[in-house]
């Protein structure tokens, strides 16, 4: 069994025992997030730590839109939980780029494909770069940050 599964599993104890509603809610939802996709497909399966935490951060992401579509509508109440619920979930992801460092794995990516094409990328290779700099970065960014800076990178 994954390390990170059990340390959910171990986490949701402690909530439990301590009375913490939130996090309780959150540890049980990921965990049966985290199951449903164990047994989804051809055949039952154990998770890896790396698709755990690709899993969490999706359950992040789905938080923060939900809370921005709970703002948009004046239900601040609800768009507070979504938030505490990434706040709880954010604890068992990597530590995210800075600004500095993601430029710079960017960089490194694009250097990557240029050798490869033998000259400088333009927007016409987003994707051959932005394949290059994801493999880098490794789910330490999202996926709109690493886009940015690349489409940045290519049309500068």
């Amino acid at each position: 069994m994954a390390d990170l599964k059990n340390r959910l599993q171990a986490d949701l104890t402690s909530a439990m025992k301590n009375r913490e509603k939130t996090r309780t809610a959150t540890l049980r939802m990921a965990l049966t997030a985290v199951a449903n996709e164990e047994v989804a497909g051809d055949s039952a399966r154990q998770l890896t730590d790396d698709e755990v935490l690709k899993l969490l951060a999706r359950e992040v992401k789905k938080r923060k839109e939900a809370a921005e579509a709970f703002a948009g509508a004046g239900r601040a109440e609800q768009s507070q939980l979504e938030l505490d619920e990434a706040a709880v979930l954010n604890e068992y992801l990597p530590q995210q780029l800075a600004d500095d460092e993601l430029t710079a794995l960017v960089d490194a990516a694009v250097a990557e494909v240029t050798e490869q094409l033998g000259e400088a990328p333009g927007p016409r290779q987003m994707g051959q770069v932005m394949k290059a700099a994801n493999a880098k970065v490794a789910g330490r960014a999202e996926g709109g940050r690493v886009a940015a800076v690349v489409k940045k990178r290519l049309t500068s």
